[in-house]
């Protein structure tokens, strides 16, 4: 599966700084001043370390690893809403992804001044919360009154259908006015089925980015505990990252920037966790395939069935599945090698419907 998430945030929290962290990308971070840009997006290698040691035993000729793509969107989400003629593409773009990051300032710059004139993770992260409930709202005003109109005419059994449509709208209508965002409604079967048409934003899981400063890294996994401990609600996860020190670090070779993060008592990389945050966030699990002298990492759903996930390679292998041969990454890594692991009687023949594991190393037996 392809990952896509969106980053938002309010003007000057960091969250083009953060954007370039993540995918190495070198974007003038106050280059979206203007509101009709088009977003930046830039893809980042999700960190595997187990890629390299399979690697190191194989000796393939390729090694591929995973991949997110992010999207930095610079205008409020309220305007996308209110103003048809930057909405289009930018607030299209921001539907489709998997999940949002909200960047929150945390930090301290006097060249660098708040919007409200004062520091207030709460009230910024507050602020995008109505930001994307206003977007909703807005949408199922719209869908409700074609709804009404298209009512007089209906007959059976369209009525029904637009009927059930119309209860599940007015209902998340009234949640939302609440504050309570779609991402932590139980759904129904229909209702997560029907949801997907919309692509409401505050349906997506959100993880919440504090952009902390350097002299606030001794202070971040309190922070960040009291945070988690605020935003304890489902598909909501919280991290904190100093984004300008990572940006800076990101441009060093990877021994200089890992001899500065020891430095400043940093066991991994912030943007690292953010992946990390993210994986779990969306329920995302890894397997590896190691065929056409080929290792390649592939991200699915926790739950992925064998079938499914041969899918996710290709179209035609899940439609001529036969078989899956698996074995585990730790029992591959302890054997030394494929041969030595199939003596071992270590590899196992899976049928359609197993469940796929993390760390899983899958061939695919097919016919087409």
């Amino acid at each position: 599966m392809s990952v896509d998430i969106g980053i938002i945030g309010l003007s000057q929290s960091g969250r083009t700084t953060i954007f370039n962290g993540l995918t190495r990308g070198k974007v003038d971070t106050g280059s979206h001043a203007a509101r009709d840009l088009a977003p930046h997006i830039g893809i980042a290698r999700v960190p595997e370390p187990r890629l390299q040691t399979l690697a190191d035993m194989l000796k393939p000729k390729r090694v591929v690893p995973a991949e997110i793509r992010y999207i930095d969107v610079g205008a409020s989400v309220k305007d996308l809403v209110k103003d048809e003629a930057i909405s289009g593409q930018l607030l299209n773009q921001l539907s489709q992804v998997d999940a949002l990051i909200n960047v929150g300032r945390a930090f301290t710059d006097e060249k660098i001044p708040h919007l409200e004139g004062s520091l207030d993770v709460a009230r910024d992260i507050a602020t995008m919360d109505l930001e994307l409930t206003f977007s909703d709202l807005t949408i199922i005003e719209r869908r409700l009154k074609r709804i009404e109109i298209s009512l007089k005419g209906a007959k059976q059994p369209e009525r029904q259908s637009l009927l059930r449509e119309q209860e599940m709208l007015m209902k998340f209508r009234a949640d939302l006015d609440k504050d309570i965002p779609i991402r932590e409604l139980k759904l129904t079967t229909d209702e997560a089925r029907m949801i997907t048409n919309y692509q409401f934003l505050t349906a997506k899981p959100l993880l919440i980015v504090v952009n902390i400063g350097e002299e606030q890294l001794s202070e971040a996994m309190p922070l960040e505990a009291e945070l988690k401990a605020k935003y304890a609600r489902p598909n909501c996860g919280v991290t904190t990252v100093c984004g300008k020190l990572e940006m800076e670090l990101g441009e060093l070779e990877n021994s200089a920037a890992e001899e500065l993060r020891i430095g400043f008592g940093l066991t991994e990389s912030g943007f690292d966790r953010i992946t990390k945050s993210v994986y779990e966030l969306l329920g995302i699990i890894s397997f590896f395939t190691t065929v056409s002298n080929e290792i390649k990492v592939w991200p699915i759903q926790n739950g992925t069935s064998a079938v499914k996930a041969a899918g996710k390679i290709h179209s035609d292998i899940e439609r001529g599945f036969i078989r899956a041969e698996v074995i585990t990454y730790h029992d591959l890594v302890k054997s030394g090698s494929m041969a030595e692991a199939r003596k071992k009687g270590l590899l196992r023949l899976e049928g359609k419907n197993y469940t796929v594991q993390e760390g899983d190393v899958i061939t695919f037996l097919f016919n087409v």
